[in-house]
């Protein structure tokens, strides 16, 4: 088969799957259904490996593949850029979105909307794939827009219920508040270069270093501008401070779309955005500071908000966050391939994670509060487990595959040399400690301990030792997919091999991937050809430098401070809540403040409810009040008929059919035109 058509089968063979699965699900049944979507998944999966291999062997391909519309001299393709860069997230994106579908047929099992399920996360995949393998700006904003928009369907799949309604449209909102920065972007750039297309724009780039923005009233570097509106558009789709906020919400979707939309797609697409447009952005060190510097601010405060979540997806949510700082970090440091080696190893041990919450969960009967937990080792071995990989994997223990990504953007933010490095390199360095200790909290929380289930419920009067959420603001906090829970007596179980299946498959890119890749993607040359680094950003080749090998760089890891930062989070979760659960309340009545800061998220969300969403509300009770009521109704509308109604009751006195009234008036008249001649 001709290589080309395998460019077409990646990314139509998800389409086709969900338009089987969309329009003829009721007719074709569930498993027919299930079988069809995944068979064009797993085609698409193969197609990928079929052209990495070609891309390995050195054939790359970029050009049109349909002309969309003609505008003047500016022609609008869907075009696909073939290259080492797509074709990696080509296969992360096809890989977990086939274990995401298979998990689905367990965890979905039960629902009224098995169908339109598994059309959604296809149309998902498609979106997501024709955002990686666009070669123009045009193309790359439709896919922009397309994620964002099943997103938004698939965190209200469940639309009956009020919270994920909201969460969908918070979502949702948030979104178009980075992609109206990323349009503004995309604007630019075509005013400026007269082209959408990537290769155009690229080679001209460098001409237009020293100019600046056409911006009324502003005076801005041009590819300062540019490269700092695309990253508001990566700010929302990566959720980046301050756009982060509708990340945790959207754990109202179901647990696979958890998986899918936060660990493989549509978050990191603003990573990969970065990462391809770094023949702009490495001519702006004003802008890489300002990516570096809002990356850490997420990497540690959001971390941090991880620490007193109940929620189990939550928790794992604002990992999720931490996580994508770390990456935009490396892509502020100018370490492209180390945020896209984080981007691949985080893809499958973060998939990893959000899936085994969903087996806690089937096992708990959708009970999602991990107080409610505890001891759960015994009943879900396999849950259990793979939870264990991914959590190590999450920490950066040394030998799996979240290390070697996770400590190379460490020391490529220890290197650089750019303003904001050292709050950075800081704020990476707690975020291990921070990370470790939210990680295990929950790891011990859940699988060890205590059996907590069957009894009281955490809710407005529970007061555990776990010093966490308490009050009535705890019910808010705690999403659950179904309000069921174990009763009295009943035990969890361990959840049936479709669930299982894909938690043992991703565990093993877990444990694995990051020792056998990093040498080739990270010093092999492996982006040469797709990601440029300007000559006096030497990051990466410090780090090339003191790379040895992958079980040697483990091994001088057991003398860092990032691995004994990582036990001692570890260590200090044992003690807290295997050893000592006292202690952590004792530490939330202490420093109250503190504890009310980060369970009302640093107020971000009552300050968007107040200062956006109630002056909103504001501006537009003003404008329907005085613009629609008093100004439009009452002046021009009503007034200008009562005008015409007084002005026309003059003027009817004097219609009043007596020749004397006619004759008196065309005097009055004559004498004032006489007046008029005589005055001028």
């Amino acid at each position: 088969m001709n290589i080309q058509t395998y460019y077409l089968i990646v990314p139509f063979a998800p389409l086709l799957g969900a338009i089987m699965a969309g329009l003829f699900g009721h007719l074709l049944g569930r498993k027919m259904t299930h079988r069809i979507v995944i068979a064009l998944i797993g085609l698409s999966l193969f197609s990928a490996i079929k052209i990495f291999q070609d891309v390995m062997a050195g054939h790359m391909f970029n050009g049109p593949v349909y002309t969309w519309l003609t505008s003047g001299d500016t022609g609008f393709h869907v075009g696909f850029l073939i290259d080492r860069l797509t074709v990696t997230m080509m296969l992360v994106v096809t890989s977990v979105s086939l274990m995401v579908h298979i998990y689905t047929i367990g965890y979905m099992a039960e629902d009224e909307g098995y169908q339109r399920f598994f059309s959604y996360i296809s149309l998902f995949t498609f979106s997501m794939l024709m955002l990686v393998m666009s070669n123009n700006f045009m193309q790359l904003f439709f896919g922009w827009e397309a994620v964002g928009l099943v997103s938004y369907l698939l965190i209200g799949f469940w639309y009956t219920r009020s919270t994920a309604i909201y969460a969908n449209l918070k979502a949702f909102l948030v979104n178009r508040v980075g992609d109206f920065g990323f349009l503004l972007g995309i604007g630019l750039i075509l005013k400026v270069f007269g082209t959408l297309d990537y290769a155009a724009v690229f080679a001209n780039v460098a001409n237009h270093a020293g100019d600046m923005a056409p911006i009324p009233g502003m005076s801005v570097n041009l590819l300062t501008a540019i490269c700092i509106l695309l990253f508001i558009g990566a700010m929302g789709k990566s959720a980046q401070f301050p756009l982060h906020v509708w990340l945790p919400d959207s754990m109202e979707g179901p647990t696979p779309i958890s998986a899918l939309i936060h660990a493989a797609t549509m978050v990191t697409a603003g990573i990969f955005m970065v990462a391809r447009m770094s023949p702009i952005f490495e001519l702006s060190d004003a802008a890489l500071s300002f990516v570096m510097v809002i990356g850490a601010i997420t990497a540690l405060f959001m971390g941090f908000l991880g620490i007193i979540q109940n929620d189990i997806k939550r928790v794992i949510a604002y990992s999720t966050l931490s996580q994508l700082g770390y990456m935009t970090v490396a892509l502020g440091a100018s370490a492209y391939p180390a945020a896209i080696f984080h981007l691949m190893t985080h893809a499958f041990f973060k998939a990893l994670l959000f899936l085994a919450a969903g087996s806690v969960i089937i096992g708990m009967h959708h009970d999602q509060d991990i107080r409610n937990m505890g001891g759960l080792r015994k009943y879900m071995p396999i849950t259990w487990i793979t939870s264990l990989i991914g959590s190590l994997a999450l920490i950066g223990t040394p030998f799996f595959s979240g290390f070697y990504s996770k400590d190379s953007i460490i020391e490529a933010v220890g290197q650089s040399h750019l303003a904001g490095a050292g709050f950075a390199y800081f704020s990476v360095m707690a975020g291990v400690f921070v990370t470790a200790f939210y990680s295990f909290r929950m790891y011990f929380l859940v699988f060890h301990g205590k059996e907590r289930f069957g009894h009281q419920k955490a809710g407005a009067d529970h007061h555990d030792a776990i010093g966490v959420h308490d009050g009535d603001h705890a019910d808010e906090e705690v999403s659950h997919d179904h309000h069921h829970g174990l009763a009295p007596g009943q035990k969890p179980h361990e959840s049936s091999w479709v669930v299982t299946l894909p938690l043992v498959l991703l565990a093993i890119p877990s444990v694995m991937i990051g020792y056998i890749t990093i040498k080739p993607m990270l010093f092999g040359g492996y982006f040469k050809d797709a990601i440029y680094i300007a000559q006096n950003h030497m990051v990466m080749r410090e780090l090339q430098e003191e790379f040895h090998g992958s079980f040697e760089m483990a091994l001088h890891a057991l003398t860092s401070l990032p691995l004994w930062l990582a036990i001692a989070g570890v260590a200090s979760s044992a003690y807290f809540y295997l050893k000592r659960p006292d202690i952590p309340a004792a530490i939330q009545k202490r420093f109250h403040g503190i504890y009310t800061l980060l369970d009302n998220k640093y107020y971000f969300d009552r300050f968007n409810d107040w200062f956006f969403a109630g002056g909103a509300r504001g501006l537009s009770g003003f404008l329907g009040k005085f613009g629609d009521k008093i100004l439009i109704d009452g002046l021009m509308v009503n007034g200008s008929a009562n005008l015409v109604g007084r002005f026309s009751g003059v003027v009817r006195r004097f219609q009043s059919g007596y020749i004397y009234h006619y004759a008196f008036t065309m005097i009055v008249g004559v004498f004032i035109l006489l007046s008029i001649r005589n005055w001028f």
